[in-house]
């Protein structure tokens, strides 16, 4: 038997698709000037402070008055966010709806900004089936800093060594193991089986 009683799921690049250069590659041709925009101006480090809750309007005035030249690159950004999320890991949603339909307590635990999960949920109805989300933008922390693993424990009733975390990022299944969760890195939906196996949970 088990001894996995709450698994908990990431969503981006577990459940939905998200590459910030699929706009970007229409609105910027040039591989090299793409690449350099996105490493130097819209930067991963700039997009999560959106997933800690910071404001669109907030966000975009920081980069404009630092890089006026680029300013509509820049609200490109947002205003094209739904294209950076093109569809879902179709074989993982199925993992996911067998261990709701067998009765598994699933959540999820992701950085994402307020209004696009919001928008996210519109489009992919599933994500409403988890019993709980832990959204970073609404709660204004972000994955990995251990304060978000606990508040998600704690809000959810989740027993840290009974809980089985994936995640894409190895730093934020790090954190979950240092947290005192079972984490595997997610890789591909056949990985993710083994895993589920290894730790007592057969899908098929």
């Amino acid at each position: 038997m088990s001894e996995i009683q709450h698994i908990v799921f990431d969503i981006g690049n577990v459940l939905l698709r998200w590459d910030p250069e699929i706009p970007f590659r229409r609105l910027i041709p040039d591989d090299m000037q793409r690449r350099r925009f996105l490493a130097e101006i819209c930067t991963q480090d700039w997009n999560v402070e959106q997933d800690r809750g910071r404001s669109w309007p907030d966000a975009e005035a920081e980069l404009i008055d630092r890089f006026p030249e680029h300013t509509a690159l820049i609200r490109a950004w947002r205003a094209h966010w739904h294209e950076m999320v093109p569809g879902s890991l179709e074989e993982t949603t199925v993992i996911l709806d067998q261990l709701i339909s067998d009765g598994q307590d699933v959540t999820a635990l992701t950085n994402f900004a307020e209004d696009t999960f919001a928008e996210a949920q519109e489009r992919f109805p599933y994500l409403r089936r988890f019993r709980g989300v832990t959204v970073s933008g609404r709660v204004k922390l972000v994955k990995p800093d251990p304060e978000i693993y606990r508040l998600h424990a704690d809000t959810f009733g989740l027993t840290p060594a009974a809980t089985l975390f994936f995640d894409d990022s190895a730093p934020n299944v790090e954190a979950a193991r240092a947290a005192g969760w079972k984490a595997e890195r997610f890789i591909d939906a056949a990985t993710m089986r083994i895993d589920l196996a290894r730790h007592g949970i057969g899908v098929f």
